[in-house]
């Protein structure tokens, strides 16, 4: 089976819905937000779409408008929706190693004083707070857009994940506290 990138699903999921030009899919990526939750790049879209193309999964096809420049318009074929589809169900089944620095930080926060891990740490507790609210913002505005509900689940999700995060920090910031190693 043809392998294919996470960009390239987030791409073939835009084209599964409805045939579309470049502009057209940049626009829709900009209505749902997906920059914030999907590896994406303006720049890269026509190199992808000509990846896909290329792997046989899109066609491209060249319309001319009336009183408009000729676009082309890319439309998924049967392969992508199958490879797209097959993809969709490995990414929902299976939960994936994901890297934080963060996690690298703590490893190593032993070569740090007490006071510059306590400062290090609420200044990462006001960071995730500002990504709590900017999400539950976000959350409000693809409800207000009338974005479909697997859509705003992404952000819920999001939201739901750094809350817990928030929490775990606040319970980690009394446990150092708490301990004599670090004074």
């Amino acid at each position: 089976m043809v392998r294919i990138s996470e960009l390239e699903v987030a791409i073939l999921g835009l084209l599964y819905e409805h045939h579309h030009y470049a502009y057209r899919l940049e626009e829709i990526i900009e209505k749902r937000a997906m920059l914030n939750w999907a590896d994406l790049e303006y720049s890269s879209m026509e190199s992808v779409l000509e990846k896909l193309e290329e792997k046989n999964l899109v066609e491209n096809e060249i319309r001319k408008i009336e009183g408009q420049p000729s676009r082309n318009i890319y439309s998924i074929t049967d392969e992508g929706k199958f490879v797209f589809r097959e993809k969709i169900k490995e990414l929902m089944s299976k939960n994936s190693k994901v890297v934080y620095p963060f996690d690298l930080a703590i490893a190593n926060m032993n070569f740090l004083s007490y006071k510059e891990i306590i400062q290090s740490l609420k200044l990462y507790l006001k960071s995730l707070e500002e990504r709590i609210e900017f999400i539950d913002n976000s959350i409000k505005i693809q409800e207000e857009n009338n974005v479909p509900y697997n859509f705003i689940a992404i952000f819920s999700r999001s939201s739901a994940l750094l809350k817990a995060e928030k929490r775990w920090i606040e319970e980690f910031i009394e446990e150092i506290k708490e301990m004599e190693i670090y004074e």
